[in-house]
C-alpha cells in the first residue's frame, strides 16, 4: 500500500497571515477573538468571532480573478500558494499527477448575499454573470487548480465543521489508491456574514464574554458555547516514493484516517458511537494499537456538551492511557474556523510533531469534573509527540479523525 506524507503547509488564520505567525501565535497562546469588524453587530446579542485581520492578498491573485472572489476562495487560495512553494514546487505548466480535495462549509455566502441585494436593490440585469461559479462550494477548489495548472482529481468536501479533515483523509485515499502522485489538500471558510451570525446568535451556540479573547474556553467549567471564526487552512499531501524523489522536506506521515455519523441530530453532539467509531477507524487504518498515540488536537468547541461528550469518547477508545494523553484545543484561540478548522488543525498536528512541542489550551481556569484529562492549559508544553490524532465533529453528525506519525526515513 503506498504511503503518504505531508510536505508543505499553508494557514490563514485568525493568529496569523501564514504558518509562521499562526504557528508563533499559538506557541504564546495568543487569543484571535476580538469585536466584529466584518459588519455592523451592534445589535446583535453577540458581538464577537475571530476575524482574518490584515488580509490583503493583492499581489498574490491576478487583480480579474480577484474581483470575482468570495472571501473564502481567497483564503482558500493563499494558504495553498502557501503550502505549494514550501513544499519546494512551483507552477510549471500544467501537472496531471497532481489533485485538489479542498472543502468549505458553506462555500460563498458572502457573494451570495451581495448579489441577493444587487437583484433586490437594482434589478435582473444587474446581477454579475460570474455569480454562479463564484458562489459554490467547489469555486475555492477550482481556483486552486486553476492558479496552479493542477488538472489531477479535483473535488470539494462539505461535511459542516469536519470539511477540514475529511479532505485530508480523501486526498490521503486518493493517493494510497493510485490516483494522483500529490493532492493539495485543505479547507476555508469565510461565513462571517450578518444572516449566518444571526441564526448561530438564535441557536444560542455562541460564547460571549466582556473579554473577546477570554470567551473561548474549551473544556473549562463555565464554558459557554464556540466563537465562530474565518480562516483557511491548506498542505500539500505526497507519495512517499515520489516525495523522495525529489528530495521534499517531510513534516509527519499520514498514518491513519476514520470517518463517521452520529445517525442523531442536526445540530446537537450525540452521545455515543459516532465519536468512538471515527476514532477506532482511524486507529484501524492507522495499525496502531491506542497507547501508541501521544497528543490529540481535540475538536473542543468550548460548548458544553460536545466538550464533556469528545472526552467520554477519548475515554472509551483509549482506556486507561486516555490519561496519559496530552490533549488540546487551538480553539481556545482561533475559534471555530468551521470547515477550516480540521484543516488548520491537523497542520498544528503536523508542526507539534516537527517541533515537540504542543500549543495550549488557553482560558481553561476552572476544572470540569466531567472533563478530566490532560488539556495542556494555559501554556505550551515540550513533549515527545511521534503520533498525534486530529478530531473534528460537524453540524449533521459528521465525524473525521486523522492520525499523523513522524516520519522516519525509512
Amino acid at each position: 500500500m503506498k504511503r503518504v506524507v505531508i510536505t508543505g503547509v499553508g494557514a490563514v488564520t485568525p493568529v496569523g497571515l501564514d504558518v509562521p505567525s499562526t504557528w508563533a501565535a499559538l506557541l504564546e497562546g495568543q487569543s484571535g477573538v476580538g469585536k466584529i469588524t466584518l459588519f455592523d453587530a451592534s445589535e446583535y446579542p453577540v458581538q464577537i468571532a475571530g476575524e482574518v485581520k490584515g488580509f490583503d492578498p493583492a499581489g498574490r491573485i491576478e487583480p480579474k480573478e480577484l474581483r470575482r472572489m468570495d472571501r473564502y476562495a481567497q483564503l482558500g487560495l493563499i494558504a495553498a500558494q502557501e503550502a505549494f512553494a514550501d513544499a519546494g514546487l512551483e507552477r510549471n505548466g500544467l501537472r496531471d499527477e497532481i489533485g485538489v480535495v479542498f472543502g468549505s462549509a458553506a462555500g460563498g455566502l458572502g457573494t451570495l448575499l451581495e448579489q441577493q441585494r444587487i437583484l433586490l436593490e437594482r434589478g435582473v440585469r444587474r446581477v454579475s454573470p460570474t455569480f454562479l461559479p463564484n458562489m459554490l462550494t467547489d469555486t475555492a477548489s477550482g481556483h486552486i487548480a486553476i492558479a496552479l495548472g493542477l488538472r489531477g482529481p479535483n473535488m470539494a468536501i462539505v461535511s459542516a465543521c469536519a470539511t477540514g479533515s475529511h479532505a485530508l483523509g480523501e486526498a490521503f485515499e486518493t493517493i494510497r489508491r493510485g490516483d494522483a502522485d500529490a493532492v493539495v489538500a485543505g479547507g476555508s471558510e469565510a461565513s462571517l456574514v450578518p444572516v449566518v451570525y444571526a441564526g448561530f446568535c438564535a441557536m444560542r451556540a455562541l460564547a460571549n464574554h466582556e473579554d473577546p479573547a477570554q470567551a473561548s474556553r474549551p473544556f473549562d467549567l463555565h464554558r459557554s458555547g464556540f466563537v465562530i471564526s474565518e480562516g483557511a487552512g491548506a498542505m500539500l499531501v505526497e507519495e512517499l516514493d515520489h516525495a523522495r524523489s525529489r528530495g521534499a522536506r517531510i513534516y509527519a506521515e499520514v498514518l491513519g484516517y476514520g470517518s463517521s455519523n452520529d445517525a442523531f441530530d442536526m445540530a446537537a453532539p450525540a452521545e455515543g458511537e459516532g465519536a468512538v467509531l471515527t476514532m477506532a477507524r482511524a486507529l484501524k487504518k492507522a495499525e496502531l494499537q491506542p497507547e501508541r498515540v501521544d497528543y490529540i488536537n481535540a475538536h473542543g468547541t468550548g460548548t458544553p456538551l460536545n466538550d464533556k461528550f469528545e472526552t467520554d469518547a477519548i475515554h472509551r477508545v483509549f482506556g486507561p492511557h486516555a490519561k496519559r494523553l496530552a490533549v488540546s484545543s487551538t480553539k481556545s484561540m482561533t475559534g471555530h474556523m468551521m470547515g477550516a478548522s480540521g484543516a488548520v488543525e491537523a497542520v498544528v498536528c503536523a508542526l507539534v510533531i516537527r517541533d515537540q512541542v504542543i500549543p495550549p489550551t488557553i482560558n481553561l481556569r476552572t476544572p470540569d469534573p466531567d472533563c478530566d484529562l490532560d488539556y495542556v492549559p494555559d501554556a505550551a508544553r515540550k513533549a515527545d509527540v511521534r503520533i498525534a490524532l486530529s478530531n473534528s465533529f460537524g453540524l449533521g453528525g459528521h465525524n473525521a479523525s486523522v492520525i499523523l506519525g513522524a516520519y522516519d526515513g525509512s
